[in-house]
């Protein structure tokens, strides 16, 4: 495996990201890349001091991402959880390894930034991505809920 960097995503990294978010059964149908939206929404996680939008980057091409999520709460004696969101790596550099190292890098970043734990959710479809938050030591703890507001 080449040197992979792991660094916070710039603007121009966003269409790489939208293009692994839309590579997969689920992004597809859901995924639009090439809309402005992405933009703008890529603004608003970077401005926000508690989001943490990675990428993974080899010889200057963007193969991995995921999004950290910092939140601070009362519970656990006021313990700030890690969030860890859209989870990707690039479709040719899938089965190397390279999920896992982002993984472990996700999770030392938490311990950095003092998180009492590192909370991630995983799509009930995607077998073998539970299969591998598994392995890498998540426990499937909880079950979870969403509430679709866009209709």
């Amino acid at each position: 495996m080449a040197d992979v960097e792991f660094r916070r995503a710039r603007r121009a990294d966003v269409p790489a990201i939208v293009d692994m978010l839309a590579d997969d059964v689920l992004g597809s149908g859901r995924e639009r890349p090439g809309d402005p939206a992405y933009l703008a929404a890529f603004d608003l996680i970077d401005a926000e001091p508690g989001q943490l939008l990675v990428v993974a980057e080899e010889a200057g091409e963007v193969v991995g991402t995921l999004q950290l999520s910092f939140l601070p709460g009362l519970s656990l004696l006021g313990a700030t959880r890690a969030l860890v969101e859209a989870v990707r790596v690039r479709r040719d550099r899938r089965g190397g390894g390279l999920g896992e190292r982002l993984l472990r890098w996700a999770v030392e970043e938490a311990r950095r930034r003092g998180c009492a734990l590192v909370q991630l959710t995983s799509n009930a479809e995607r077998e073998d991505a539970r299969r591998f938050y598994v392995r890498l030591g998540f426990e499937p703890s909880h079950v979870g809920f969403k509430l679709n507001l866009r209709g």
